[in-house]
């Protein structure tokens, strides 16, 4: 009798310990993941969900950066004639290594592919598609005469390392002490960016030497940017 009142005893006790890991296993919301199921490493603090368009954003971080364009679409193809798209006679530039001047409103191109899609370049979420990043390597708007003039950005690039914006505008911008600066022929398409509240993810950009694309995963879109240095 007293052996059978032992094991009762010790196979309550076993159900209690159990029920209370399971409680603190449900207390425990899950953490954001990028697709494939690895943690990103957040820079700052936790991201945070929503804002963004249907199917754009709402902090989804895209698995890749674009692929290399070979061959831009005709409707893509930009104008020629020098970093400043003055034409063939235009004179160079004196302005500084930024890449060429926003265009006038009625010459920049729309990328709302769907009703609900912002105007500016964007990554599908439910496709990772890089929707803009089509007119190639030969892209004048993005001409650097000195790439990597800074140097190049060491602090972690790609979807496993989210960065908080730290204060700044589009012409200079902090991520825990990192700097950059956004391409002027991109300046509308942070329209809408937080800069002292949003977080973005830094990818390579593997058509246009010296920018990196700057994603923000609350809005959605995206911009060519320029590391500063530190």
């Amino acid at each position: 009798m007293k052996t059978l009142i032992g094991l009762l005893a010790v196979t309550l006790l076993l159900s209690v310990a159990a029920f209370a890991q399971g409680n603190r296993s449900d207390q425990q919301p899950p953490q954001p993941k990028q697709q494939g199921g690895q943690q990103p490493q957040q820079h700052g603090q936790q991201p945070r969900q929503g804002g963004g368009d249907r199917g754009v954003g709402n902090g989804h971080i895209p698995a890749h950066g674009p692929a290399p364009v070979h061959t831009p679409p005709q409707s893509a193809a930009p104008a020629r004639g020098g970093a400043q798209g003055g034409g063939e006679n235009a004179h160079p530039s004196s302005e500084p290594n930024r890449g060429s001047a926003p265009p006038q409103e009625n010459q920049r191109r729309t990328f709302r592919d769907q009703p609900d899609h912002p105007e500016a370049p964007h990554v599908h979420a439910e496709t990772d598609q890089w929707v803009g990043h089509d007119t190639g390597p030969d892209d004048p708007h993005y001409h650097l005469d000195h790439p990597w003039e800074h140097g190049r950005f060491s602090g972690g690039i790609g979807p496993q390392h989210v960065w908080r914006l730290r204060g700044g505008d589009r012409n200079r911008f902090n991520v825990d002490g990192h700097f950059f600066q956004v391409a002027p022929y991109d300046y509308d398409y942070t329209n809408g960016w937080l800069w002292d509240n949003d977080d973005i993810v830094i990818y390579p950009d593997p058509d246009h030497p010296g920018w990196y694309l700057a994603y923000n995963t609350r809005l959605g879109t995206y911009a060519h940017v320029m590391y500063l240095g530190d």
